[in-house]
């Protein structure tokens, strides 16, 4: 950013996995929120099959509402995008001209669930240099793995929900195995989620050991590692984290959800979900939420923004931790900018901090790189 001007924040969204969707609807709340005074956003839409698309045909497919970015017929611009290492930096190529460095000072990525929330994303900006809002690569692909999550958090002492994880080759290789391990395990009822996804997809709450099965396969087709938890009573609580070696911890939130759990029908089409920020918890609790949702972002080596849930057991009172979603959704209904609201940072202002938080954690890897060498 020369002479004052606007820094130019690209924007990036849609991408491969199911919650391409939410990742539209993320975008158009981030475009619409960064202050054109201080940046400019520049949107870069990749479709469905990964092809990153040019700025102009990008903001079309914003502005005329489309759920999905997918190319009509005659649409196509022919300009493509690329994260190029080469160029250091992204790359524009149009039709009989030579590539173009794009000037982009910092990556905004709203590229949900696989491929955009797991590392893939991240290792390829951090090779080309390019400065990217969030985690980098290890704990964003730790995050995004519930059963390493849960291991890792375990290990430095948060507490967790009884569970276990196990393979697709687990399953198919003796599958009333597995049944036994779970019942003797964590105990019915129980959760049965892929170990990779968000948005609540694939998962299944289950009370009879007769529906394991089928719940285990639906987990399967998302991911080829599951994740079984016990299905205690709690309430959601969840906590906005923000910050990159000094990370702080917003009011916590909670989810009262429509339907028997936090759905992804409950979050982004239904909207019956009860969203109270700050959720009504006595100031004891609070302050222990708040502490474990730190704990568990340095434990997760996070940077930039987290969400990070958990479950408070209504009979003991005990919060446990559930997930950390490093790049939570930027949708008009979202708790992580709710909850920042309510502790005193508008929503412009986050957004703005987010890409700081950015372009202070690419200085700090480009410093130990150029030590390196």
């Amino acid at each position: 950013m020369m002479g004052g001007a606007a820094r130019r924040v690209a924007v990036l969204f849609g991408g491969r996995s199911v919650e391409h969707e939410v990742s539209v609807i993320s975008a158009r709340g981030v475009m619409a929120g960064l202050d054109p005074r201080r940046s400019c956003a520049v949107p870069i839409a990749i479709t469905g099959e990964g092809r990153w698309l040019s700025p102009e045909l990008s903001r079309r497919m914003l502005v005329d509402g489309r759920a999905r970015v997918e190319l009509a017929d005659g649409e196509d611009d022919g300009a493509w995008l690329a994260a190029d290492p080469g160029a250091g930096g992204i790359v524009r190529v149009d039709p009989g001209r030579s590539p173009v460095r794009m000037e982009i000072d910092a990556v905004f990525p709203v590229v949900h669930g696989w491929g955009g929330e797991d590392g893939r994303l991240q290792g390829l900006l951090d090779l080309a240099r390019v400065p990217y809002v969030g985690a980098g690569v290890a704990g964003s692909a730790v995050a995004m793995d519930k059963a390493m999550a849960r291991a890792l958090v375990e290990r430095y002492g948060i507490p967790v929900a009884p569970w276990l994880a196990f393979r697709a080759s687990d399953w198919h290789d003796d599958p009333a195995a597995i049944l036994d391990r779970i019942v003797s395990g964590p105990g019915l009822p129980v959760f049965v989620k892929p170990a990779n996804g968000g948005s609540s997809v694939g998962i299944s709450k289950v009370r009879e050991r007769e529906g394991l099965a089928g719940a285990v396969e639906i987990a399967l087709r998302h991911d080829r590692r599951v994740v079984v938890e016990h299905a205690i009573d709690a309430r959601e609580i969840e906590v906005a984290v923000l910050g990159n070696d000094r990370p702080q911890a917003s009011v916590p939130g909670e989810i009262v959800p429509g339907a028997e759990f936090y759905t992804y029908e409950d979050k982004y089409r239904d909207g019956i979900a009860g969203l109270h920020v700050p959720a009504p918890l006595d100031a004891s609790t609070a302050a222990e939420v708040r502490r474990l949702a730190v704990e568990a972002y340095v434990a997760l080596d996070l940077a930039g923004l987290a969400r990070v849930d958990f479950l408070l057991d209504r009979r003991s009172g005990r919060p446990l931790f559930n997930e950390a979603n490093t790049l939570p959704g930027f949708t008009p209904i979202s708790m992580y900018s709710k909850m920042w609201e309510a502790s005193g940072l508008s929503y412009a202002d986050l957004l703005e901090r987010l890409v700081d938080l950015a372009i202070e954690r690419a200085r700090g890897v480009e410093a130990l790189a150029s030590r390196r060498t």
